[in-house]
């Protein structure tokens, strides 16, 4: 479990150091969330074109139990009963973090609540639109592991922090799909 924890901590190091000026800022952007309602919207879209008006409004309330699944999950399942410190709280990384904001977030970093949220949003999406749009899947998995990615350069995660998240995020997000596509299948059962 140490090595475990000293590699995680060098990938840390040698992602948070590769930072630039430049980067901070769409880096910031990144890890907020507002940026990302416009592709949320879209999705959306994309759920009524493919289901409809009832299937969207069944993918409402879905989601909301979903996020609140994920969200709560990652701090009651891991944060609060792991209780790792976040790397720009950690004593022995003083001086050596690069962080973007001032503020570093909560206490505890593992997992990390971005990586799940947006993991579960990534693969709900992908899962209730069974696999067509061919290109979501991979863009929703590469929009959400570059969130994860702004997490570990903004200096308040470690890579496993994001990495477990993430696949926490994943299988709540595909327990969702299919429970979305059961309650399609019932309400609108001329539907794929």
């Amino acid at each position: 479990m140490e090595s475990l924890e000293a590699l995680d901590r060098s990938a840390f190091l040698a992602i948070n150091g590769w930072h630039a000026s430049w980067a901070d800022v769409p880096m910031l952007l990144v890890s907020e969330m507002f940026t990302w309602a416009p592709l949320y919207l879209f999705f959306l879209f994309l759920i009524q074109r493919r289901f409809g008006w009832r299937g969207l409004a069944c993918s409402i309330p879905v989601l909301g139990l979903m996020i609140l699944c994920s969200d709560k999950g990652s701090v009651v399942l891991f944060k609060e009963t792991v209780q790792r410190l976040r790397p720009c709280h950690e004593p022995s990384l003083q001086g050596l973090v690069h962080l973007v904001k001032d503020a570093c977030g909560g206490q505890f970093g593992f997992v990390s609540s971005h990586a799940s949220n947006h993991f579960a949003i990534a693969l709900f999406m992908a899962g209730a639109l069974g696999g067509t749009p061919r290109w979501a899947l991979p863009t929703l998995i590469a929009w959400a592991a570059l969130i994860c990615y702004s997490r570990v350069y903004l200096g308040v995660h470690y890579p496993g922090d994001v990495f477990v998240g993430g696949l926490y995020g994943a299988a709540v997000g595909a327990i969702f799909a299919v429970l979305f596509r059961r309650i399609v299948q019932r309400v609108i059962p001329t539907s794929a």
